[in-house]
């Protein structure tokens, strides 16, 4: 997990500075962590009842919650994302100034 938190603060911090925005950096990195997860849950899909052929699954099959029955791939997504949240919270507001 500690390399999807480190992908998502990297991708937060490469979005923020070509964009100069922490909350569009948060939004790639969430939507990077979210979909990583659920093409893990496609191929846990095809394994497990697909017969090993991409052609069995249908378009839903990432979000069968068969495939989801675990706390891992939930932790994979929730923490980077709430982790590239919680620094656009910190940067936008340290960003801020008070009159």
């Amino acid at each position: 997990m500690l390399e999807h938190i480190i992908l998502a603060i990297a991708l937060q911090v490469g979005a923020y500075l070509a964009l100069k925005n922490w909350w569009a950096g948060a939004a790639v990195a969430s939507a990077w962590a979210i979909s990583r997860e659920i093409t893990q849950a496609e191929y846990r899909w095809i394994e497990h009842y697909g017969s090993g052929l991409r052609a069995n699954m249908p378009w839903w099959g990432g979000v069968d919650p068969k495939v989801w029955g675990y706390v891992d791939p939930w932790l994979d997504w929730i923490v980077p994302l709430a982790t590239v949240v919680l620094i656009a919270s910190v940067a936008t507001r340290l960003g801020r100034t008070t009159d």
